[in-house]
């Protein structure tokens, strides 16, 4: 059996917080086959719900939690941050993009196969937060909503720590002219997150540099970038876009989490 070392990332900064813990969870050490080999959390997949049923499991058992305190939501690529105190019913998940909670034992999940997943704490105040940033989400706000989420249960956020997990790199995200024009017209000073390859001719977006620069822009106080390629690193993470190009009906999705002690 795959080992929990081998199944999930840890950030030391988050790693350091007292009475905190989290990880950036991999494909690797779940039940599920084929194309969603192996630890597939993404119940909006068509693998086999019961295969996904028992990758999340495993999931809240390292995360020690019951499974029905792993929680994670209908994601839109919105800004929409809800503030979680209890678990919700499945039938009834919120459509948001980001939760935070000061309630221990909750472990806010995101899921991503590209997207950067985002995990944020404040420690002093007993406060965290889990957020998926796709390109729409970070650029209408998202990073922004779970910070000040996070300040109306009592964080600062100069005290946040704010951790990129893995996410599609620059060099393998090509995106077209005319998603360059639409990020400029809305954001004219993205301009730096862009480079143009020099064999296609198309721009290449930061996705994880974007994030971060958000992060900064809402005063975190620390943050750091796992610095992971999810297309890169195929037997180790899903990647919607590698799947696209492999030409796969569908796709897996990782999770990270957080949860308060």
């Amino acid at each position: 059996m795959v080992t929990p070392d081998k199944m999930m990332l840890c950030a030391s900064s988050l790693a350091a917080i007292d009475g905190v813990r989290h990880g950036f969870f991999t494909r690797q050490g779940g039940v599920s086959g084929g194309i969603y080999a192996s630890l597939n959390c993404g119940s909006g997949s068509r693998d086999e719900a019961a295969n996904v049923s028992k990758n999340r499991a495993r999931v809240a058992e390292i995360l020690g939690v019951k499974p029905d305190r792993l929680l994670s939501l209908s994601q839109q690529h919105s800004a929409e941050a809800v503030t979680v105190k209890k678990p919700w019913d499945g039938a009834k998940t919120p459509e948001a993009d980001a939760m935070v909670t000061s309630t221990p034992g909750l472990a806010l999940g995101v899921l991503t196969a590209d997207c950067a997943p985002v995990l944020f704490a404040d420690g002093e105040a007993g406060v965290i937060g889990a957020a998926h940033a796709g390109w729409r989400g970070a650029l209408s706000g998202i990073v922004e909503a779970t910070v000040k989420a996070m300040e109306k249960l009592g964080a600062s956020p100069a005290r946040i720590t704010a951790v990129v997990g893995p996410t599609i790199s620059q060099k393998a995200y090509e995106v077209g002219s005319e998603y360059l024009e639409r990020f400029l017209a809305e954001e004219p000073d993205s301009g730096p997150f862009f480079i143009t390859d020099e064999s296609s001719g198309e721009p290449h977006f930061d996705l994880p540099g974007y994030v971060g620069e958000r992060l900064a822009r809402a005063g975190v106080g620390q943050i750091a970038d796992l610095g992971l390629c999810t297309y890169c690193e195929e037997t180790r993470l899903f990647s919607y876009r590698r799947s696209q190009h492999h030409g796969e009906e569908d796709y897996g999705r990782q999770i990270s989490a957080i949860v308060l002690a």
